[in-house]
């Protein structure tokens, strides 16, 4: 016994390659997925080893389990399991940060990849840059046990750089734009400001290659559990739910060209995923949050009970009209099919992705799925009121309390100065402008270009509601 937990067996199978942070259901949905059907196809060893950065919850649900879970792809008239049996270890940072590092410096690691989401960058989301002023990035510059993501990468590699050990692939899933330039360039902010030598090191030698990642993964919940014991007749603690749908667009630029055969797996090797990642951010996620916070506030609990009122239907066509403009598609994609697409995704009944979950985070989320778009537009002179209601309900939603006075649970690395923001305005008008006067998420000059549109929205939004409102702006 350990922890209280079953002693379990020891695994065999396929040697550890890959270092994984940020351990969530999305990955092991995903991620584990391609790496799982890459080994079937082509061999290597390419087992992972997870790292939950935060909660043990995840290593004692599948330490029992011998790391072996179900995932179920859900459609609308079906639910398939499958087991996923490439994690060889799960680590929890908190608990013991140097077995973290000890497996990230081990040479038989090539890649370490994370979904981490967009907070876990320690940056500023309107510049990109690495924020001096976050907690974990002050303490991670002073102490040679990290706490962020960010840290453990730039740690480790400067102990695989003592060591004559060359530098791991950097493999981001997150959804931000440009996601292998953005952890590239924090993780060599905080190496330059410990070692000037070691940023040198890491930007000559090491590979950090962009990547657009899309499957839409709901929260676990006790109900999925229950459904995956009587699907499968054997109990499993962690399984994870996801629709039919996957697509991993990689450039294909690693260290040495060591990786699993993903294309083998059904991924895309590229040069370039700039145009995929546009495409999904801008389409997927920008539709997806202001579908998340005009539904949360209509009273929907889910996307599909969202998108399935002819007025949000209405309201996720309108704001397609309104991105496509801004997006270049990648070669031989319809951007209108691809719209098409996503909406009998959102409608999938089996997948019930919250509006909370999706609305989480969104100080961090706005920058890279709504205001790329919207910048863009204001510049070619293009109107746009849907996108301007998401931002309006973004800040209703903040503010923390719903259309019936009740108080939301605001998950935000912001909440607080969010939430007193609004609470110290007067109207509508002054909410938005203190909003928008928020620099982490809000640059002066977009700022001052949005205050009309976005009071406009916000008027008709506080005034009648999120269903009103979208129903007007598509009118």
């Amino acid at each position: 016994m350990e922890d209280g937990l079953p002693d379990r067996a020891v695994k065999s199978g396929p040697a550890t390659g890959i270092v994984h942070l940020g351990l969530g259901a999305f990955f092991r949905a995903f991620g584990c997925v391609y790496v799982a059907d890459a080994m079937k196809e082509s061999g290597g060893d390419w087992g992972i080893v997870g790292v939950s950065l935060r909660s043990p919850n995840t290593r004692d649900a599948l330490r029992p389990q011998n790391w072996t879970y179900t995932a179920v792809t859900l459609a609308e008239d079906s639910a398939v399991p499958r087991k996923i049996d490439v994690l060889n270890d799960v680590l929890v940072a908190t608990e013991d940060p140097k077995a973290v590092l000890d497996a990230m410096v081990d040479p038989a690691v090539k890649i370490v990849s994370l979904t981490v989401t967009e907070k876990g960058y320690c940056h500023n989301p309107a510049t990109g840059m690495l924020n001096p002023d976050h907690p974990d990035v002050q303490h991670d510059l002073t102490h040679d046990v990290p706490v962020s993501a960010i840290g453990f990468l730039m740690r480790a590699l400067q102990i695989r750089r003592a060591a004559g050990t060359a530098p791991f692939t950097v493999l981001s899933c997150d959804n931000l734009p440009e996601n292998g330039r953005v952890v590239r360039g924090v993780v060599l902010e905080m190496a330059r400001q410990i070692d000037p030598g070691l940023a040198d090191w890491i930007a000559a030698e090491g590979r950090f290659p962009c990547t657009m990642v899309d499957r839409i993964t709901p929260a676990t919940t006790q109900d999925d559990i229950s459904h995956v014991a009587a699907l499968t007749g054997t109990a499993d603690a962690a399984p994870v739910m996801h629709e039919p749908f996957s697509q991993w667009a990689i450039e294909d630029d690693f260290v040495g060209g060591e990786r699993p055969d993903f294309a083998a797996a059904g991924a895309e090797l590229l040069a370039d995923v700039t145009a995929h990642e546009h495409m999904k951010l801008r389409m997927l996620n920008g539709t997806h949050s202001a579908l998340a916070y005009t539904g949360y506030l209509a009273g929907y609990e889910t996307i599909d009970q969202t998108i399935a009122d002819p007025v949000f239907t209405a309201y996720a066509r309108a704001l397609w009209k309104e991105i496509i403009p801004a997006v270049i598609p990648p070669v031989g994609v319809s951007l209108e099919t691809y719209a098409g697409e996503l909406l009998a995704r959102y409608a999938n009944p089996a997948i019930r992705h919250s509006t909370w979950q999706i609305a989480m985070d969104g100080s961090q989320k706005l920058p890279q799925r709504l205001l790329g778009t919207l910048r863009e537009n204001l510049a070619d002179g293009r109107a746009s009121p849907c996108l301007c209601l998401a931002v309006a309900a973004w800040m209703r939603y903040v503010s923390g309390t719903d259309e019936s006075g009740e108080l939301i649970d605001v998950r935000d690395p912001l909440a607080m100065q969010l939430r007193g923001i609004a609470t110290a305005q007067k109207t509508t008008a002054d909410i938005v402008s203190a909003m928008l006067s928020v620099r982490e998420i809000f640059d002066e000059d977009l700022a001052g270009k949005l205050a009309a549109p976005v009071t406009q929205a916000a008027d008709l939004l506080w005034n009648q509601g999120a269903r009103y409102a979208s129903q007007e702006v598509t009118a």
